[in-house]
């Protein structure tokens, strides 16, 4: 019986541990905007460097 207890009060340290890291993710800002970098990985509209590595007779 004693074990359940024991158990009982790990599983509620752990549940708030996870909270506290949830209330501080929201608090520093890590949840505002999840779609958007996606989206600009997406959208980059860079062109890409060509380089020649042969040489020309000069």
């Amino acid at each position: 019986m004693d074990i359940i207890f024991f158990m009982i009060g790990i599983s509620l340290l752990l549940a708030l541990g996870f909270f506290g890291a949830f209330l501080w993710s929201m608090k520093t800002g890590q949840q505002d905007d999840l779609y958007t970098p996606s989206m600009r990985m997406l959208l980059d509209d860079n062109e890409p460097t060509t380089t020649s590595s042969i040489d020309t007779p000069a």
